[in-house]
């Protein structure tokens, strides 16, 4: 989960791509009664640019699993979602940071999890809650 700037550019490798799995915390998924199953895939690619600013272009894809929002039966919703991101070597308050050698992608990762997660998942799409004249 590192982008080793410093070695790259030495190797005059500006650009390149990446691809893990990633374990996430459990509590890591804000959706109630729900879980990420399994691992996250994480794909991207990266752009050193001459001021050392690293551009990375990031897909998170995984599945949550849990209980309906509306009516608690099982449900599952498979999520996919790329965001760019942009490391620079001094913190400019704007965007993500890194020691100028290294990037370490486990804070942009939980974040592109974290954001790319619905507000609930439900059963079907038409679900209409919880049958109360059962």
């Amino acid at each position: 989960m590192k982008i080793e700037v410093k070695k790259l550019n030495a190797l005059k490798k500006y650009t390149g791509s990446f691809e893990f799995a990633y374990e996430p915390p459990a509590d890591l998924c804000l959706v109630p009664l729900c879980t990420i199953e399994g691992k996250v895939l994480v794909k991207g690619d990266y752009e050193i640019y001459e001021d050392d600013s690293v551009g990375v272009n990031l897909t998170v894809s995984y599945r949550i699993s849990g209980q309906c929002s509306y009516c608690l039966n099982e449900a599952a919703k498979d999520i996919e979602k790329t965001f760019e991101i942009l490391f620079v070597p001094e913190n400019d308050g704007d965007n993500y940071s890194y020691d100028g050698v290294c990037i370490n992608l486990k804070t942009a990762v939980d974040d592109a999890i974290l954001f790319s997660q619905p507000n609930l998942i439900l059963c079907r799409e038409d679900c209409s809650g919880i049958d109360l004249n059962n």
